[in-house]
């Protein structure tokens, strides 16, 4: 199929070329119109003529992220995997300026660290100006040798996350690349060779002088001054990863301790809320506890008084039945003698109540003893004068003789009410 990778094509990182690009940038690629009707069918040859038509570069833009041309080109190379020589022309054409970058991205995919820097630090000498699309459709300007520092120092460009290559310095220290020539350095030696041709003047030591200078600016020690400025670099850009990484060990163990005074406080407040709720729980079991012993006092008080009135009435039935048996236990005549009821004597003759006055142990006729006794004493009780300093009994009705009555009169004396009338 047209998307997949040509058979002879080697293992790039230990993995498919295309796999490179991650997959959801593959698929917006392999669903392009660019990619469908430019990039079919194109070889190392003919693909030259495609990317000298190419007016910008970039990664994805608009809504839908649509892919660049740049990009799909970019992928059908991972696809065909041209030769290391079509390459490095690619990124020696002076000419067009976009086939030397789409050779120089490609060649930072693939290549060896080492060739990175050989074939694309010479590109930092180009300063033509470049078109870059944006995320959002719009056009900004850039050269290609930001470009390229952007290649050699960032691990993110153009919506793909590039390998990782050592740095210079690390390779430089293991003796894998050789240190950095600056362009400026023929320039420096045409400038001495043409000091040198002019005539000595002056006096010896101004030619001594001179000698000496042009010896001091010889390519050797210019050589050995840039390796040391080079080391000298090196030296500041590791203290500087040092101090960064110092940083970024000291913020992270801060925000380690932030947490963890965040979790203690947050275990501290759980168990004091637990401990909360447990007081709280103590509580609410003592104030069910009390309240239910006073339920239970209450309820064997009124056992008790229950019980108490129960005995009562049990005694006053057995008392009611041990009368009644001893009066069934009785012979009729013992019982006649016993309960009749006492008659007059003989010698007390009865008189109607208008034949006067009564003499001494006579009484009215209909009229007993006792009814002639009650009305002498109501009498005697009106003409009688009130004792002023004699006060009549108060009684509470706790003394009635029904045992029932006096304790329901106990009662409601020690509750502040009437006793009950009877």
């Amino acid at each position: 199929m047209a998307n997949r990778t040509d058979p002879t094509a080697r293992s790039v990182h230990g993995t498919n070329p295309q796999n490179l690009v991650e997959k959801i940038l593959r698929s917006k690629i392999y669903q392009n119109t660019y990619w469908k009707e430019q990039c079919f069918g194109l070889t190392a040859e003919t693909l030259v003529d495609k990317a000298m038509e190419l007016d910008h570069f970039g990664g994805t833009f608009g809504g839908n992220r649509k892919a660049t041309p740049f990009m799909c080109l970019i992928l059908k190379m991972l696809q065909i995997q041209p030769e290391k020589e079509i390459v490095v022309e690619f990124i020696k054409n002076e000419d067009y300026k976009y086939v030397r970058i789409l050779g120089g991205f490609y060649l930072r995919l693939v290549g060896k660290p080492t060739d990175v820097y050989h074939y694309l630090e010479p590109l930092y000498n180009d300063y033509r100006k470049l078109r870059r699309k944006n995320a959002d459709g719009s056009f900004s300007l850039d050269h290609v040798d930001e470009f390229i520092d952007e290649l050699l120092t960032k691990d993110y460009s153009c919506d793909i996350a590039l390998p990782r290559v050592p740095k210079r310095w690390t390779l430089e220290g293991s003796g894998t690349l050789e240190p950095r020539r600056s362009a400026l350095e023929d320039d420096f030696e045409e400038e001495e060779e043409k000091e040198e041709e002019e005539p000595a003047a002056g006096a010896v030591e101004q030619a001594e002088y001179e000698k000496e200078r042009r010896r001091s600016r010889s390519p050797v020690k210019e050589r050995d001054r840039e390796k040391e400025r080079d080391r000298d670099r090196y030296r500041d850009y590791r203290d500087r990863d040092r101090d960064r990484d110092r940083d970024r060990d000291r913020d992270r163990d801060r925000d380690r301790d932030r947490d963890r005074d965040r979790d203690r406080d947050y275990y501290r407040e759980r168990e004091r809320d637990k401990d909360r709720d447990l007081h709280r729980e103590r509580d609410r079991d003592k104030e069910r506890d009390y309240y239910r012993r006073d339920r239970d006092r209450d309820r064997d008080r009124h056992r008790d008084r229950d019980r108490r009135r129960n005995s009562r009435s049990r005694s006053r039935s057995r008392e009611r039945r041990d009368r009644d048996r001893d009066v069934r236990s009785i012979s009729p005549v013992d019982r006649k003698k016993r309960y009749r009821t006492p008659t007059p004597p003989p010698n007390r003759r009865r008189r109607a109540d208008d034949d006067g006055p009564l003499e001494e142990g006579e009484h009215r006729v209909g009229v007993g003893k006792e009814d002639d006794d009650k009305r002498k004493k109501r009498r005697d009780k009106k003409d009688k004068p009130p004792d002023k300093d004699k006060k009549e009994p108060v009684t509470d009705g706790t003394d009635h003789p029904d045992p029932e009555i006096a304790e329901a009169n106990r009662l409601r004396a020690a509750l502040g009410l009437k006793p009950l009338r009877v």
